[in-house]
């Protein structure tokens, strides 16, 4: 929703946000900061969609302020957007004309959010001393671009002199990869200390300045710099040790190669950051960053003139070579590739040319329900397979089987031996029984005290 206001006043804005919201619906209340943005007209449509991308990560309300021609009378005109025009974010735009113009903390005043913080962006150029401005007074954090300066190196500078906690630049916020995979690289065997470090980057490329300066504060060795072409940006960074140099060189856009003694050369992923991203980033973080104030006042003062080009540090060995990274990179790229092409199965490929009668009579012989040659062997194969399985089986079956009926026949003869054993021991003992019984008798005739049996 997209609600326009002409010659209004902070009042009637702040209504019509109320009764905005009420027509919505339930929306979303918890916002986490106030985003105020300072730009001009030409560049407002840019920086609110880069602002309400970031948003989407950091719900606020974006304040956006256009001081338009200071020569007719005051005015204030104010655009209000709402719902999927504004992503996860209110955004409110205020154009100020006259005498008008000068005042746009009186005006934004009113629409900050109570007990939230207050971060000021500036697109493009901002003023030299950003703590001073009437709109980065009252914000915690302050963000800048050396970048869209005419002169970014001497921008720095001016940074460097005028600086106060809070202030950052998005040209510090683009090298956090390259600190990243830097530090990374040295976390690995062997671990030696490093003895100097060159950068390589383009001389409108104020990242690279702060990234030299960057290397300088931390690893405390002299930082040269080299140039390359105008709009490359950072191309390469080399750290010197004894057993070899660590080279992390990114010879395009998007991909760079990390190359150090006793690991193998890696391909790695390094775009250049969108500035939604930089700018999501930074409102990360609400406090002062003291790593980014060592690099802008202290590391920019140690950094050596430049005195070569990439292309002269290279031939000298004082750089690497961005020609050589790419080619490594284009050999790692098809290593990988043959990689993944052998551990996958795949089907013949056809070919490429087939004459018609071919088809008609492939299309024939397949509606017919003949096979090919190679169909016939494929189902002999399978046949095979198939019987030999079957075989296996019944082989199984039968020895099965057959333990049984020996395990049986083994139980049956125990058991006839038992019975057997019992009916000997029972006739036994009966004809012993027997035997007494008549001995018995003969003794008792022979004594007269039984009579003896008649003949």
């Amino acid at each position: 929703m997209i609600r326009d206001l002409t010659d209004t006043t902070t009042t009637g804005i702040s209504k019509t946000l109320v009764r905005l919201r009420n027509e919505v619906g339930a929306m979303a209340l918890g916002r986490v900061l106030t985003l105020v943005v300072v730009v001009e007209d030409t560049d407002a449509q840019r920086a609110i969609d880069v602002a309400n991308q970031a948003s989407r990560q950091h719900p606020c309300r974006i304040i956006v302020v256009i001081s338009g021609d200071r020569r007719g009378k005051n005015r204030l005109d104010a655009q209000i957007r709402l719902g999927g025009d504004a992503g996860a974010s209110e955004i409110v735009v205020l154009r100020l004309y006259g005498n008008l113009a000068n005042h746009g903390p009186s005006v934004v005043v009113p629409l900050l959010l109570p007990d939230s913080p207050i971060v000021a962006w500036w697109p493009g150029e901002a003023p030299a001393d950003v703590a001073k401005d009437p709109i980065g007074a009252m914000a915690q954090r302050r963000i800048t671009d050396a970048a869209e300066h005419r002169n970014p190196r001497l921008m720095l500078k001016k940074r460097a002199a005028s600086y106060r906690p809070g202030d950052t630049d998005l040209a510090w916020t683009r090298v956090t990869h390259w600190r990243g995979l830097l530090a990374a690289a040295l976390d690995q065997p062997p671990y030696e200390p490093i003895t100097g470090a060159v950068v390589s980057g383009a001389p409108d490329s104020p990242s690279a300045d702060l990234l030299a300066g960057w290397l300088s504060v931390q690893l405390k060795v002299p930082v040269h710099r080299v140039s390359t072409p105008r709009g490359s940006g950072i191309t390469a960074v080399r750290l010197e040790r004894k057993s070899g140099p660590v080279d992390l060189v990114r010879p395009g856009d998007v991909v760079a190669t990390l190359s150090q003694y006793g690991q193998p050369d890696r391909r790695i992923s390094l775009p250049r950051r969108e500035l939604p991203e930089s700018l999501a980033d930074e409102l990360r973080r609400l406090d002062p960053d003291e790593t980014y104030e060592a690099a802008l006042v202290q590391g920019l003062k140690k950094l050596l003139p430049v005195r070569l080009t990439a292309s002269a540090a290279a031939k000298a060995g004082k750089a690497p070579d961005p020609e050589e990274a790419r080619k490594l990179a284009a050999r790692l790229g098809r290593d990988d590739s043959a990689r993944e092409a052998s551990a996958m199965i795949t089907a013949p490929p056809a070919p490429e040319h087939a004459e018609t009668e071919q088809v008609h009579v492939a299309a024939a012989r397949k509606l017919a329900g003949k096979r090919t040659q190679r169909e016939k062997e494929t189902a002999r194969s399978r046949e095979k397979a198939a019987t030999k399985t079957a075989g296996t089986k019944e082989s199984a079956t039968t020895k099965k089987t057959a333990a049984t009926k020996k395990s049986a026949g083994a139980k049956k003869s125990a058991a006839t031996k038992k019975t057997a054993g019992a009916k000997k021991s029972a006739a036994t003992q009966k004809t012993a029984g027997a035997r007494k019984t008549s001995a018995t008798r003969s003794a008792a005739a022979k004594t007269g005290t039984a009579p003896q049996a008649s003949s």
